[in-house]
């Protein structure tokens, strides 16, 4: 599948009866790819075949008006979701208000204003991507987590199976706590983006070309900020704030507690003097609201990126897991990444009790094959973390050994009697409790590295722990 970044964007169809607004418009958007109709009609055929990405629309033009033009584009599936924007010399509030009910999401008065022009045109290409991305991701994990069901029934009578089973209350905690953020960014951008579209648009018809810029600076400079304040720093830079816009003898004055809060939220704290006209508006805290506003949902779409790398690093590792290749087939690949997709799936296990440590020091690559060692580390972990009663130190060493790969795995846990420390690989034969294992892990952990070619020692101490060290060739 092309992936969102790969297709072609950024596409404009701009619709006026008036070569001369075109001409105007053209200019203003040099930078887009734009499509042309000077009529209804040819406007609804170019919008159909080309799938712009937004559509800039007069209201008044002969045979067909702008808004039957959005009626039957919102009617039309493959239209429907192309953002409108109205372009027109009509200012009344009740055409706006039609406007917005047929489906348009802003509307831009004549004479056109080249800053505005630019800014909303930014702004909704922006949020129509964001819309996108986050569709095409949920789509991806929907379609991942079909996938991990289908392979359930091949791993059910598997000795994986019984690893994975124990794991699935973790690992649907680590995917929850990232969708819950997903969610809640979601949430959150659709709560602002109903202000931003609905009642936004009358703040900036008050807008003039200084005031646009000041705010796209704003912006800019909010956009920008990657620390964020504690409580405390919050509380001693409002101080700050208040008192400096006190001496200010600013005409809304008794908006400084809550101008000086949205100030601060915006990260502009050490100097404002350029954003004094703002300040200084009687609409001032109306205008630095809907910047907080347009920054958060700049924040929440953060949020749902970290979010969705976490979710498709877990799904990853899940699909890796749960791979069987019949064929048994060596690749050349990484064992440290081979290592880490089982370390993610037993990351909330390491939460509550076990430090772990990695000293991945081998960077070769080894002959393997993948899903095979997933098994060996699967199985020394888990009976390490029960070694340990999941409490204590994981340590898990990857280094070179003359023409051999060195992966060492140590537990402080119980340790192993030596009486019996030469029977843990004997088929059969375990130290768990009735229910608890098979005694076919280690046995066929032994299988397997003798199948690379490669060997495993032990090396333990009752009451200290125990180190299983793998030996792998490297070619």
């Amino acid at each position: 599948m092309m992936s969102e970044f790969e297709i072609e964007r950024n596409k404009i169809l701009i619709v006026d009866d008036t070569p001369e607004n075109i001409d105007i418009l053209g200019e203003i958007l040099s930078e887009y790819k734009k499509f042309i109709a000077t009529t209804g009609e040819r406007a609804l055929k170019i919008a159909k075949e080309k799938l712009p990405d937004l559509i800039l629309l007069d209201i008044m033009m002969p045979e067909m008006d702008g808004f039957e033009v959005c009626r039957r584009l919102k009617s039309d599936n493959d239209t429907k979701d192309i953002p409108v924007i109205f372009i027109t010399a009509k200012n009344q509030v009740d055409d706006e208000v039609k406007g917005l009910e047929i489906g348009a999401v802003d509307f831009i008065s004549k004479p056109i204003s080249p800053p505005v022009v630019q800014a909303r045109v930014k702004s909704h290409l922006e949020l129509k991507l964001s819309r996108e991305v986050l569709e095409l991701r949920n789509y991806e994990l929907s379609s991942a987590l079909t996938e991990l069901r289908e392979t359930q029934n091949q791993l059910i009578h598997s000795e994986k199976m019984a690893a994975l089973g124990q794991l699935v209350a973790g690992i649907a905690h680590e995917i929850n706590t990232p969708l819950g953020a997903i969610n809640s960014s979601n949430n959150s951008i659709f709560k602002e983006l109903n202000f931003l579209l609905y009642e936004a648009p009358q703040l900036y018809r008050d807008f003039d070309d200084e005031l646009m810029a000041v705010f796209v600076e704003l912006l800019k400079k909010s956009a920008e900020k990657e620390y964020y304040l504690s409580s405390r720093e919050e509380r001693k830079h409002r101080k700050h704030l208040q008192n400096l816009l006190e001496l200010r003898k600013l005409e809304n004055a008794d908006n400084i507690e809550e101008i000086a809060d949205i100030l601060v939220s915006l990260g502009v704290y050490d100097d404002i003097e350029p954003f004094m006209k703002i300040i200084e508006s009687p609409k001032s805290e109306e205008i630095l609201q809907v910047a907080n506003k347009l920054i958060g949902i700049r924040f929440s779409n953060r949020i749902i990126a970290t979010a969705i790398e976490r979710v498709s690093k877990i799904v990853f590792s899940l699909k890796n897991f749960a791979r069987f290749d019949l064929e048994g087939k060596k690749v050349m690949g990484n064992i440290n990444e081979n290592i880490d997709t089982v370390l993610t799936l037993y990351q909330n296990q390491f939460k509550h009790g076990v430090d772990l440590i990695k000293e991945f020091e081998l960077e070769k690559l080894l002959d393997f094959v993948p899903d095979q060692l997933i098994q060996v580390w699967t199985n020394l972990i888990h009976n390490a973390l029960q070694a340990m009663d999941h409490k204590g130190t994981l340590t898990i060493k990857t280094e070179m050994a003359n023409d051999f790969a060195k992966i060492s795995i140590t537990d402080t846990g119980k340790g192993i009697p030596q009486d019996i420390i030469y029977k843990i690989f004997d088929p059969f034969f375990t130290t768990k409790a009735s229910g608890e294992g098979t005694g076919l892990g280690l046995d066929i952990v032994k299988k397997i590295i003798k199948n690379h070619n490669g060997r495993i020692d032990v090396k333990s101490e009752v009451g200290v722990g125990s180190t299983f060290i793998i030996y792998l060739p490297i070619l």
